[in-house]
């Protein structure tokens, strides 16, 4: 039925995934290729972004790339209605011919999309890169292979989820304790993601590129947000690398769960979020 969250990201992982000879990256996109998932297509194309062919870069012309995980690539969202699409649709209402390209991952942190950046991206040439920094992108993520049955049977992945569904009650306060545990400064994920931001900072300044930090919200609590402590942080550690500073919570502040998720159970922002996101981003990258 494409209604269980978790077994369509299963299948996400299985159909248009695959392991990577980087072990920072851990796992890449297939290229060339597409799935029907929560009843949505995602397709790649030659580069493993979302979308269709790419063509040569004309230098006269903007090339935005925007970096992320699985919020970046519109999880639920169909491929027009994606921020960066709606970003490229109204870059061309202002009769302005600018691509936006879509290099957002499912379960990247930041490490992982800056390595696949120099890996696989930087012949894209970009202008301008948008860092689309969600919460958990400082997270110590595990490049570890996985189990074989939760790769390769679907009973064996429901049965999985509901033993977790069963132990794992993680409300809002265990939620803010753990992000705290995330961004402390000596925790191994937190430094790994500065070192990655870094290198970014390092390899645009020397090539003429325009970083924006696009910081994107927890969409579980937007009337009383409780996460404003990390956007203050990496407030500050955008302006430490010269990235130009967006927080998109302004646009989504108020809203409920039900308006913006992707459907029941599913976090992901919905077509709306990412239009609110775009309409917040839009001004910041028209005006540079």
């Amino acid at each position: 039925s494409m209604t269980n969250y978790d077994i369509e990201m299963w299948r996400y992982a299985k159909e248009l995934k695959v392991r990577s000879d980087d072990p920072l990256i851990a796992f890449e996109h297939v290229r060339n290729s597409s799935a029907l998932l929560q009843s949505v297509t995602i397709r790649t194309n030659e580069w493993g972004l979302r979308g269709g062919p790419v063509a040569p870069r004309d230098p006269n012309l903007r090339r935005i790339l925007v970096l992320g995980g699985s919020i970046t690539l519109g999880w639920g969202v169909p491929e027009d209605k994606v921020m960066t699409s709606r970003l490229e649709q109204m870059f061309a209402a202002d009769d302005q011919h600018v691509e936006v390209l879509n290099g957002g991952v499912g379960n990247y942190n930041a490490v992982r999309y800056v390595e696949r950046f120099f890996k696989r991206l930087e012949g894209l040439q970009p202008s301008d890169i948008v860092v689309h920094y969600f919460l958990r992108d400082a997270e110590d993520l595990d490049p570890g292979g996985g189990n074989f049955l939760l790769r390769h049977s679907e009973v064996a992945v429901t049965a999985w989820i509901a033993a977790h569904r069963l132990f794992d009650h993680n409300g809002e306060r265990s939620l803010i304790d753990h992000y705290r545990a995330v961004y402390n400064p000596e925790a191994p994920g937190f430094k790994a993601m500065l070192s990655a931001l870094d290198r970014l900072r390092d390899y645009a300044a020397a090539n003429h590129i325009k970083v924006y930090f696009a910081m994107v919200p927890d969409v579980h609590n937007l009337v009383n947000y409780p996460f404003g402590f990390i956007h203050e942080m990496m407030r500050g550690v955008a302006e430490r690398d010269h990235f130009i500073y967006v927080d998109l919570l302004p646009g989504l502040t108020g809203l409920e769960p039900e308006q913006l998720w992707a459907m029941p159970g599913d976090p992901h922002p919905n077509a709306l979020g990412h239009q609110i996101m775009a309409q917040s981003l839009y001004p910041v990258l028209k005006g540079q």
